[in-house]
């Protein structure tokens, strides 16, 4: 009885480890998109989908967040144009572009 007890508690304790190991992974596997806090980053073939469509309404510069189920519409694609303002692009759930927000320039400074 007392080995199936320690075989018992050694897999436990494995799984509690494997499972604050995966959190810890998921937790920072977002290089950067959907940072703000607000909602989750878009993913998978979404993804692809909404930066394509925005960086082409936009037509310069580079995706620095995403964010499904925003307020505003079903995506979000923050893109910081190569002079360093930010627009953020609507996009609805077909992947076309329902508002624009021209968010100015990037700050370094924390504002």
């Amino acid at each position: 009885m007392r080995r199936r007890t320690q075989m018992a508690a050694a897999g436990t304790t494995a799984v509690l480890a494997l499972g604050f190991g995966t959190g810890a992974v998921m937790a920072g596997s977002d290089s950067g998109h959907g940072d703000d806090g607000e909602g989750s980053p878009i993913t998978g073939t979404a993804r692809v989908h909404a930066e394509e469509a925005a960086l082409e309404a936009i037509g310069e510069g580079s995706v620095t967040g995403t964010e499904v189920g925003d307020e505003e519409s079903k995506y979000e694609v923050e893109v910081t144009r190569d002079d360093g303002t930010q627009v953020d692009v609507q996009l609805d759930e077909n992947f076309s572009v329902v508002d624009q927000e021209d968010d100015g320039a990037e700050s370094d400074d924390g504002d």
